[in-house]
């Protein structure tokens, strides 16, 4: 086995694509995993400019990154080793996650003449990162709505008191509370009671300004986040969605279905912590099950 032989076998028994090109970018070696990874054969590549259509590196927007920083002129000028993580076109046309590194190859004068680009497969933290993000997704959205879960909405709730101590605006807390859902789901079922909450969100989501925050706080209740507002805009907001809400209706084509809907509301104060918050939010949810019975439909506690 001559060296040129012995140089290839080498590169093909490792288990990480690598490719070498000269100092003009064009490749002169392609390993079987660099194949592997992105579908071109060595007999496609080899002679190729790197820099050309057939292989490109991409971000996660499929913009190409090679022309504005390329890692091997950046190595070769500069005499160090640099890394990204890209995505390739495979030949098939899907994109492939992965991490690249880039190492100057010198001569034995020290002069660098080309550079070895080493390419690992990245699908496995992209499938994890992946699944982080739709997990966290799951974890803060709710699936019937589409709106924030009580989870997020204690996370707003937690910015806001950090918002008002350092710079002093004002925000306020709605609470909306359905009267008798759990009736709607025993005669209509729980799919049209998924769809009367629908309705509700979308009401309340239309209720509300662009800066407002809405959620789902409790099966049967919700809870807008309003920003920079004083108690008569809160009182106003307040008054408003309790009107919209009782004035929806959702049609399952023998019946109308409306609902009451006792509404809640609390400015947050400038000494107020996530605890003392959370505790009046919760005095106001005893509050609108007290005040529900007397058919007091707003009750202000600012």
């Amino acid at each position: 086995m001559n060296n040129g032989d012995l140089y290839v076998n080498l590169l093909d028994s490792l288990s990480a694509g690598v490719y070498v090109v000269d100092q003009e970018r064009v490749i002169s070696s392609w390993n079987k995993s660099a194949e592997r990874l992105t579908g071109y054969k060595s007999s496609e590549m080899v002679g190729q400019c790197c820099r050309g259509n057939v292989f490109n590196y991409v971000d996660d927007q499929g913009v190409r990154v090679c022309g504005k920083e390329c890692l091997a002129v950046k190595s070769m000028n500069d005499g160090c080793m640099h890394s990204m993580e890209v995505y390739v076109h495979h030949k098939e046309g899907h994109r492939v996650p992965i991490l690249v590194r880039v190492s100057p190859i010198k001569n034995s004068h020290g002069q660098v003449i080309g550079a070895v680009e080493e390419l690992c497969d990245n699908s496995s933290k992209s499938t994890y990162t992946h699944k982080i993000e739709e997990l966290e997704k799951c974890a803060l959205v709710d699936p019937h709505t589409g709106l924030m879960k009580k989870r997020g909405l204690e996370m707003n709730l937690r910015s806001v008191v950090g918002v008002m101590h350092r710079y002093g605006w004002t925000y306020g807390v709605i609470y909306i509370d359905i009267d008798e859902f759990e009736r709607i789901n025993e005669m209509y079922g729980r799919t049209i009671g998924n769809d009367v909450l629908r309705m509700i969100a979308k009401t309340l989501q239309n209720s509300v300004r662009a800066t407002d925050v809405v959620g789902r706080w409790e099966d049967d209740a919700f809870m807008v986040i309003a920003a920079n507002v004083n108690e008569d805009q809160l009182n106003h907001i307040a008054n408003k969605i309790r009107v919209l809400v009782e004035q929806s209706g959702f049609s399952t084509g023998a019946d109308i279905i409306r609902v009451t809907a006792p509404v809640c509301a609390t400015g947050v104060r400038p000494n107020d912590t996530v605890g003392t918050l959370f505790e009046r939010i919760d005095k106001l949810m005893e509050h609108s099950k007290v005040f529900r019975k007397k058919d007091v439909l707003l009750k202000m506690a600012v």
